[in-house]
């Protein structure tokens, strides 16, 4: 079992009060997937939380896709915050041995709660630490990670614990914020300073990792990448939802740091990216 004093979330913390309270729009944002949206053409955004919510569905398809999700796997989603990818995998595809690994108990609580398997589909939540994952070697046909490896301890942990587990041929699929390379210097000052703030809404993140650190990480750790996408613009329209939301909140500090982080999304100095990897 993991220490739960250890854990530093606390953005989950303010979901969780949220959802305790009732508030609505929060659910209904976040209480499925706690990520960005994907908007194949984010002209047609209109703003909404229903729209949003469908948005985050779509983004949790997309890198699923990108791992080459099929029926009959063995599936391990890394940081599974509430279950909404593993519901997302239980609706579309059977049959399927799902697992969902966090850190944090409550969390998988709430996942325990939603998410029931169906359709001959198997699902199982385990508290663990991502960077070493409680599975025996050779067990998993796919690997997911949806926007939260910024949290793990190391990356590079990851991606071995994540190869040791994964059979022979087996796929790692992530999204992740990517600083351009050249930027890098950039955004690493710019840390410094918004650190604090940062920490007090999202916890301790690591967003430093370009694209050719991670095919370094790939190479050293036994794998070939096989998707590098770029799908920043069509996760732009998540910004004016976040907005909405902690301006009703009236969650100022939080705010800033969101729509810093919008700008670097914009000037395309940070992309989102979604990669792939093979075994």
């Amino acid at each position: 079992m993991t220490d739960d004093k250890t854990i530093n979330l606390p953005y989950f913390d303010m979901l969780l009060d949220s959802f305790e309270k009732g508030n609505a729009d929060v659910a209904k944002a976040f209480g499925n997937h706690v990520h960005w949206g994907y908007w194949e053409n984010p002209n047609n955004a209109d703003g909404s939380i229903d729209d949003f919510a469908l948005a985050s569905e779509n983004l949790s398809q997309r890198v699923c896709d990108a791992g080459g999700a099929k029926n009959g796997l063995k599936i391990l989603d890394c940081g599974c915050g509430f279950g909404g990818t593993i519901a997302s995998l239980n609706n579309r595809f059977s049959p399927v041995q799902l697992f969902g690994l966090n850190i944090d108990a409550r969390q998988l609580e709430r996942a325990r709660e939603k998410v029931k398997p169906q359709r001959g589909n198997t699902i199982e939540f385990v508290q663990g630490d991502a960077c070493q994952l409680p599975f025996a070697d050779n067990s998993f046909d796919l690997v997911l990670a949806v926007e939260c490896i910024f949290h793990f301890p190391s990356r590079d942990r990851f991606f071995r614990e994540a190869n040791r587990v994964l059979k022979p041929g087996g796929k790692l699929a992530i999204c992740d914020f990517v600083p351009r390379q050249i930027a890098l210097p950039f955004t690493q000052f710019l840390g410094i300073f918004i650190q604090s703030s940062v920490e007090k809404f999202y916890g301790k993140v690591n967003s430093n990792c370009t694209l050719n650190h991670y095919r370094k990480i790939a190479k050293e750790t036994g794998f070939t990448s096989i998707v590098e996408e770029d799908i920043t613009a069509n996760t732009i329209p998540t910004y004016q939802v976040l907005h909405q939301l902690m301006t009703e909140d009236n969650n100022k500090e939080s705010d800033s740091v969101t729509r810093g982080a919008e700008l670097l999304a914009r000037l395309q100095i940070t992309r989102y990216l979604i990669l792939a990897f093979q075994k």
